[in-house]
């Protein structure tokens, strides 16, 4: 991978196993909204199963696209990834 495609895919990662509804989301929904410009994708750790519905409600409302992935006995991976709302003009 190049360094201006590891830009454009830039990551972040937001760990809440261990917390419960309606934390997981909340947290979520905030660093929604504070990443940068230059961050395209954050991806949530969870280990409580209501994320799975309350976390991509919130984040497609917003404009992500929404992956799960299960990780292993009751943890999982949400991959919110910014879909291009920005056109060069």
């Amino acid at each position: 991978m190049t360094k201006a495609s590891e830009a454009k895919t830039k990551t972040k990662t937001l760990d809440v196993r261990g917390e419960i509804c309606p934390y997981p989301m909340m947290q979520t929904v905030s660093a929604l909204k504070r990443m940068a410009a230059s961050d395209s994708v954050l991806e949530v750790i969870t280990d409580h199963a209501p994320a799975l519905e309350t976390i991509p409600t919130q984040a497609a409302r917003l404009g992500f696209r929404i992956e799960i992935e299960e990780n292993g006995a009751s943890q999982w991976r949400i991959l919110l990834t910014r879909t291009a709302t920005e056109a060069a003009p």
